[in-house]
């Protein structure tokens, strides 16, 4: 018998909760609340709460905490229902796990940072961790709607390897991003400090990367239209090129009105669209079926009976 737990709707919700969590912890960074809640794991030597005392900067980084245990709970939701779905997928388990283990690492970096007074390396580890979740929790989301059988390519060799070459450099545009962050003003408090980089150098990598990654997209989206592949690739491919096209304007915009926080914000969460964007082309060009339901052995023929002897005349 075939049971579906309610596994798709979670594991959409932990993919969208996970980028709610990057959105909210650059407010605690971007309103300079990164130390509202002076220690870890408590939020006070006294009180695992903020207190009326540490004013809007303790209120706004505990809530960042209590999201993060919001997410907690979502992907132990999403582990309880793969383990109650039935036919059990081993794949949806992994996947589940992997995204529930990655909630608690994600606290114990997150504690770090606080304890080492925001220094800009592990809060960029911090923040790459969430794209790491974020790939998982749409791995996860992915999975739960097609089957077990072996990945079937949808499109040729060379825009496969094209496509992974987008990715990489997509990943490449978000690492060297964490690093421009780390060189620039917003710190999430006035004492913490900066990773020492020249942020015009560093913003002129990424910059490059940036047009690198848009030019790689565009020569994709134009090929897969080309040689007709099916139709959901070409959509995908699409918008990657127009949420692209949206991060640049805002990161170009960003940069020269000298990095006002809402358009930060906005630019941090045009990453995690990026990243996804990314993800949703890859998985576009192959599918998975459900893999051939395994038939059991034919019984053996039953062995003759052996005849009655045949009486001898005396």
């Amino acid at each position: 018998m075939s049971f579906r737990a309610p596994l798709r709707p979670l594991a959409l919700a932990s993919l969208v909760a996970n980028i709610a969590l990057v959105v909210t912890g650059a407010a605690v960074r971007l309103t300079g609340s990164g130390l509202g809640c002076p220690t870890w794991p408590r939020c006070t030597d006294a009180s695992y709460t903020t207190t009326a005392a540490m004013g809007v900067h303790g209120a706004i980084e505990f809530g960042n905490r209590l999201l993060s245990i919001a997410l907690g709970l979502i992907a132990l939701a999403c582990f309880l229902a793969a383990l109650w779905q039935r036919p059990r997928r081993r794949s949806l388990v992994l996947l589940s796990l992997a995204v529930g283990l990655g909630i608690p690492a994600q606290g114990v970096i997150g504690g770090i940072t606080v304890l080492t007074d925001l220094n800009p390396w592990v809060v960029g580890l911090h923040f790459l961790l969430s794209m790491a979740l974020i790939a998982f929790a749409y791995a996860l989301w992915r999975r739960t709607g097609e089957g077990d059988g072996p990945a079937r390519p949808l499109v040729a060799a060379p825009l496969r390897t094209l496509a992974r070459l987008t990715a990489v450099v997509s990943a490449a545009v978000i690492v060297v991003g964490v690093v421009v962050t780390g060189s620039g003003p917003h710190a999430g408090d006035e004492h913490a400090r900066r990773n020492g980089l020249d942020p015009e150098m560093i913003s002129q990598a990424h910059a490059d990367l940036v047009f690198l990654l848009l030019g790689l997209s565009v020569a994709l989206w134009f090929a897969l239209r080309t040689v007709g592949v099916p139709r959901a690739a070409v959509r995908a491919a699409a918008a990657l090129v127009v949420i692209e096209l949206a991060q640049g304007l805002i990161g170009f915009v960003q940069y020269f009105t000298h990095l006002p926080v809402l358009l930060v914000a906005a630019h941090m969460l045009g990453a995690c669209l990026v990243w996804v964007g990314t993800l949703a082309v890859l998985w576009s060009l192959r599918e998975r079926p459900v893999a051939p339901a395994i038939q059991a052995p034919a019984a053996p023929a039953a062995a003759a009976e052996p005849a009655s002897p045949v009486p001898v005349a005396h």
